[in-house]
């Protein structure tokens, strides 16, 4: 077993390794003492302004002041640690408006018991846009310059640890540090069993790396050896925490790393401790969303099949077979964006950047994501979903079965309008873009909620507006 740090093997100025968060010069407890403070002030500034500009008495402005911020400081606070997903993955803007709602609804029922803290509709509107507005900076401050980088261990495989580390130096804005490798495939016993002197030495560099480096986080990159697990029992009093490979992509990175995957990792969507995202509960979001948006975005609709009719001289929608929940395959409905017989041969084609076969007004529809708005029936039909993975063509299935691990497994749930693949990734016409796209899939297959739902809702109203991602 070897260890690969900066004590030992100083990296290269332009590697991965080379460029490090830079370090919090306050000691963890007097950090999180100032970022307590930070945040408690991002919440009482806004909330004792909004009561100033109202008029109100001193001392009710000061009493009610505290009481309204501590309600929403709650809120917040509860919000940042309830939600299933990571705020590294989801983004701390999310989670911020989630609890900066749920602060909204403790403030009307703190009005509605004490009405000397009742606020105006309009004075509680403003109030809860510069809450969210101060606490979300806070929040970047409190990330970026008060707390000290989580400093982060690998154990396991070298390939997979660089990899890991230059993962981690792209994302420069993440609170990771990276102080090491132990590398335990550096010895011909695959078990480290042998009782060996060999055996003990390389638990004890491991124990020695832990006690030297003093790690915050342990991230085990490969299946632990019993080696690996006596050398973390050892140094188990230094307070680190341990992660698996799998586990730590999904917390900082927000996907699965889908070449590491083993069966088992399904076991967690199905683990007695996982929060249930109730069918009936996803089901009443679709119905409502899909309703809500057939009715405001109808004139729009009209607006682009008349469009289509002008310059296309062709029909307005385009029906495909796709792939649904459990296999099942379905007819998808969308406003048709390419040439008539597109495919006249029978054949399925990847769409491709620039593809030819799209129309100068279907180049629009793509760039706008509005082509995907007639899908809103098919969720009224229940043959998909608001937020899911995007619904796969059947002529695909056996090609991406056979190249992609666990492809199939993304059927677990319905395919969706949007999801967390199309809002965090760009289009995939290959199998190797398909194979990124299901690291996402799968984080929410395993943390779908409606809250996590209701944020790639937003995310995507972003990018429809950017533009992003499209052919």
């Amino acid at each position: 077993m070897t260890v690969l740090d900066q004590a030992d093997q100083p990296p290269e100025t332009n590697s991965p390794a080379a460029r490090r968060l830079p370090r919090a010069r306050m000691s963890p407890r007097s950090s999180s003492w100032a970022a307590g403070i930070v945040r408690a002030a991002a919440v009482l500034l806004p909330v004792g302004l909004v009561l100033e500009a109202s008029g109100a008495e001193p001392d009710r402005v000061l009493v009610a002041s505290a009481l309204i911020a501590g309600i929403w400081f709650l809120a917040i606070t509860t919000a940042v640690r309830a939600v299933s997903v990571s705020p590294f993955a989801v983004g701390v803007p999310s989670v911020v408006a989630m609890g900066t709602l749920v602060g909204v609804a403790g403030v009307s029922a703190a009005g509605f018991w004490l009405p000397w803290i009742q606020l105006k509709p309009l004075e509680l509107a403003i109030m809860a846009m510069a809450v969210f507005a101060t606490s979300t900076l806070s929040e970047r401050i409190t990330v970026d310059v008060l707390m000290r980088p989580r400093r982060t261990l690998v154990v396991g495989s070298s390939e997979r640890a660089i990899e890991l580390v230059a993962e981690l130096a792209d994302r420069q804005d993440l609170p990771f540090e990276y102080v090491g490798v132990v590398d335990n495939l550096a010895t011909g016993d695959p078990n480290g069993m042998d009782g060996s002197a060999e055996s003990e030495s390389m638990m004890s560099t491991l124990t020695a790396a832990l006690r030297r480096e003093r790690p915050d986080l342990v991230v085990l990159a490969d299946e632990p050896r019993t080696d690996d697990l006596n050398g973390l029992l050892d140094a188990g009093s230094l307070g680190f925490r341990i992660v698996g490979l799998p586990a730590f992509y999904e917390h900082a990175f927000g996907r699965v790393p889908v070449h590491t995957l083993s069966p088992m990792w399904f076991m967690s969507v199905l683990h007695l401790y996982q929060r249930p995202y109730s069918r009936i509960t996803k089901r009443i979001f679709d119905i409502a969303f899909a309703g809500f948006a057939l009715v405001v975005l109808a004139p729009v609709m009209l607006v682009v099949a008349a469009l289509i009719c002008l310059f296309d001289r062709g029909p307005v929608l385009y029906r495909q077979v796709r792939l649904g929940e459990g296999g099942k395959t379905f007819r998808i409905v969308k406003f048709r964006t390419m040439v008539v017989d597109a495919e006249a041969r029978g054949t399925a084609i990847w769409a491709q950047h620039g593809d030819p076969r799209i129309t100068p007004v279907g180049r629009v529809l793509r760039k706008a994501r509005l082509d995907e708005l007639p899908q809103f029936w098919n969720v009224l039909r229940g043959e998909m979903s608001v937020v899911g993975p995007r619904p796969e063509r059947p002529e695909f299935l056996h090609q991406l079965a056979d190249e992609v691990p666990f492809w199939t497994r993304r059927h677990l749930v319905k395919p969706g309008i949007t999801g967390w693949a199309q809002v965090r990734h760009s289009y995939a016409s290959d199998v190797q873009g398909t194979t990124e796209k299901l690291g996402y899939d799968l984080y929410y297959l395993k943390h779908r909620s409606l809250f996590l739902d209701t944020a790639i809702v937003a995310k995507t109203v972003k990018t429809v507006f950017s533009g992003s991602g499209a052919l």
